[in-house]
């Protein structure tokens, strides 16, 4: 998959879509996307709305998994086994508000990928820091 420079590339899958994850670059061993801090992404039931952290969850898995399917071969694709993060900070939500996801690969095995994601404010603040390791399966007919 090719994302050319300057123009996102809005994910077409439904929990992607649901989010607004856009995928805003991508070159082998390195992923950044946006998402929205909106009521899509927001903590339900608290007085004070901000980022989810299953959200921010969600984020780190999607774009590692676009991250591995850019460097799988043809009769490859990678499947999730494992996610963790920790949250060290809150970002609200508000208008035109978003955080960017950073991931760069750690270790790019034969069976196994490991990546590893910041989630940050435009202004650069970490909001949440991820590991994600995607299994590498042959495709099925």
């Amino acid at each position: 998959m090719q994302i050319e420079p300057g123009k996102p590339y809005e994910l077409k899958e439904s929990i992607g879509r649901f989010l607004g994850i856009k995928l805003v670059e991508m070159k082998d061993g390195h992923v950044k996307a946006t998402m929205p801090v909106n009521d899509n992404t927001a903590r339900p039931c608290t007085p004070v709305d901000i980022l989810n952290g299953g959200a921010s969850l969600a984020f780190a898995e999607i774009v590692s998994g676009y991250g591995s399917i850019h460097l799988c071969a043809e009769d490859e694709e990678p499947v999730g086994i494992q996610v963790s993060a920790n949250h060290v900070s809150m970002t609200p939500v508000g208008e035109g508000r978003y955080v960017e996801a950073h991931a760069n690969i750690v270790h790019r095995g034969r069976t196994q990928h490991v990546w590893n994601v910041d989630i940050i404010t435009p202004e650069g603040k970490l909001v949440s820091t991820a590991r994600v390791v995607n299994l590498i399966i042959k495709k099925r007919p």
